[in-house]
Parts: C-alpha cells; structure tokens; sequence
C-alpha cells in the first residue's frame, strides 16, 4: 500500500505496518485510490476531513446562483396602455436579474388570434433587447404561447 501525507515517510509499505503508524499517531487510515497499483492510502484525521467536506460543499452552494422566474400574462387583445404598464414591470425583473417568462393567454375562440399574440410577444422582446436576449422564441403550449426573457450577461 502507498502512503502518502504531510505527517508520514511516504513510500510502500505493508497494510498491517500502514494501520500500526495510523494508530499511533491518533488518525485514521483513509484509501484514496483504490485501483492503483499499489493502492493509495493518506493518514488523515477522517471526522475532520468530512467536516471540511460538508463546509466546502455548503460555501459552493451558498455562491451557486439562484435563477428567479417571474411570469407575466397577456391577452391576445392587450391594449397599449396595459402593455406598456407590463412592460415596464419585464424591465424591472430583468434589472433585478430574474428571468421573465412572458406569455399570451387565449380562452374560448381568441385562440384564432395566435398571430396577434405572436406579434405581442415580438413586440415586448424588441422593447427589451437592450437589457435582455431572448432565450426561446414564442411557442404554442397547450392554450398559452409562451417566450423566455434572460437578461444580458455584465461584462
């Protein structure tokens, strides 16, 4: 068995010899790399190495990015006044870094003005497309037609 450390004469040694130097120093013997030939093992203080585990693991997800979605709804009749109004709430979830998910919302026979709530969402992407890039192009689900908004990468 290899042994490798800080604290040890790294070298081959017999498994026996390897578990007798761990004991007497208080630590644990931990296999690394159990394929290699001859297999690696590190004498190290194991509840401490979990520990350290578990605290870098919880800072990676700490610094890891929350993606927000926020949904804004439109009819396929929206009026410019209401539009400009939604609008103005899209720029205020981009700014905050939050994605949008903008869609057009047909109920009964409005579903015949698919073009109308195509051209909305085309109409609030433009508007946008200094601050944001548009992440899918609009698409029919079911009865809603539906477009993702990311905001722009900072340089």
């Amino acid at each position: 068995m290899r042994l490798v450390g800080e604290n040890v004469d790294q070298g081959v040694y017999p498994t026996r010899q390897a578990l007798a130097m761990a004991e007497d120093q208080g630590l644990d013997l931990v296999e690394i790399s159990p394929k290699a030939d001859p297999p690696v093992a590190k004498i190290i203080d194991y509840k401490k190495f979990l520990y350290d585990q578990k605290k870098k693991q919880k800072e990676m997800k700490s610094k890891a990015q929350k993606v927000v979605v926020k949904e804004i709804r439109f009819g396929p009749n929206t009026d410019d006044h209401d539009f400009n109004f939604k609008l103005k709430h899209a720029e205020k979830f981009i700014e905050e870094g939050a994605k949008v998910k903008a869609y057009v919302f047909f109920k009964g026979r409005s579903i015949l003005f698919k073009d109308k709530g195509e051209i909305l969402l085309l109409k609030l992407a433009q508007s946008l497309e200094e601050i944001a890039t548009v992440e899918s192009m609009p698409k029919m689900e079911g009865k809603r037609m539906i477009m993702m908004i990311a905001p722009k990468k900072k340089k």
